[in-house]
């Protein structure tokens, strides 16, 4: 009987051995990439700065100086003073913390939704495949972007509602990505062994065909958090997203364009904070897409 508890603890072993081979291996190939090293290098000093932002900015993001409106970026303030004299450079810190946020809750929305519409939806198949796929074909008749806008439209400006939209646009990406995983998984001999000793679905699903299936969903909230955060800097661009006196980017970059031309500092900065971002997050995900392929193993 020892025996042959010992020869069934082999196959898990072994199997825990290749999983983490994997992942290693995927670590070991995210550090040679260039790209991603600089991309997380990025996104680690995008997070530092957001969570140290009270003692990073010199100022509070909201204090008016009667007295410094417009003024040119120099020692004193580093970005210079937007039209109701407040530190420019300040409010971009601030704004980092705004901007994760918004990120990270659209990209929650979206890849919980979606995860779990394509797993239903590739592995039972038939007529929920059928219902679940056209609800999201619906979805995807818009312009991720249009419908963002649509959906703030009804529900009303404000940053709650931003991190709704964007998520909820997001959501078919999320599920089609699933979905075309999972019919690829269910079709491997261990979910048929699985169903022959008797395995409920749900288990399968949780067990067995999620954790086949995460890689790609990771590599696409990577990228997908950029995303977010250059749509919720559009819809504020438009006055649809945060509300003054918050100092959010794309809020900023619109309250700034007016002033472009004679005091270029008000919007150019808060700009070059998306970019960095976005160019950031795009980065390391591009390294992890990469990293996770196990076409690429040596």
């Amino acid at each position: 009987m020892r025996t042959c508890a010992k020869t069934d603890a082999l196959p898990s072993r072994r199997a825990w051995r290749a999983t983490s081979s994997l992942w290693l291996d995927a670590v070991r190939r995210l550090r040679q990439s260039k790209g991603a090293m600089i991309g997380l290098v990025l996104t680690m000093i995008l997070f530092a700065t957001a969570l140290l932002a009270p003692k990073v900015a010199p100022y509070p993001p909201n204090k008016i100086n009667v007295g410094g409106f417009l003024e040119r970026p120099s020692a004193a303030h580093l970005f210079g003073t937007d039209q109701f004299g407040r530190d420019v450079f300040s409010r971009v810190v601030f704004g980092a913390r705004i901007s994760l946020t918004v990120g990270f809750v659209a990209v929650g929305i979206a890849s919980v939704l979606g995860t779990i519409t394509g797993l239903v939806s590739g592995y039972y198949g038939g007529w929920v495949d059928n219902v679940l796929m056209r609800l999201v074909d619906v979805l995807l008749a818009f312009p991720g972007i249009l419908l963002a806008l649509a959906i703030v439209s009804i529900l009303g400006p404000g940053l709650r509602n931003v991190m709704v939209a964007v998520g909820v646009s997001a959501i078919p990406t999320y599920a089609r990505l699933t979905r075309g995983s999972v019919l690829a998984v269910r079709e491997q001999l261990y979910i048929t062994a699985a169903r022959s000793v008797g395995v409920n679905n749900t288990r399968i699903l949780l067990r067995h065909v999620f954790p086949n299936v995460i890689a790609p969903l990771i590599v696409a909230s990577t990228l997908g958090i950029g995303t977010s955060i250059l749509w919720a800097a559009a819809l504020s661009f438009l006055g649809l997203g945060s509300q003054p006196p918050e100092p959010e980017w794309g809020r900023m970059l619109s309250e700034g364009r007016q002033y472009l031309r004679d005091h270029w500092w008000i919007a150019t900065f808060p700009g070059l904070a998306i970019m960095i971002t976005v160019l950031g997050v795009n980065l390391l995900g591009d390294g992890l897409r990469d990293a996770l392929d196990p076409r690429l193993r040596a």
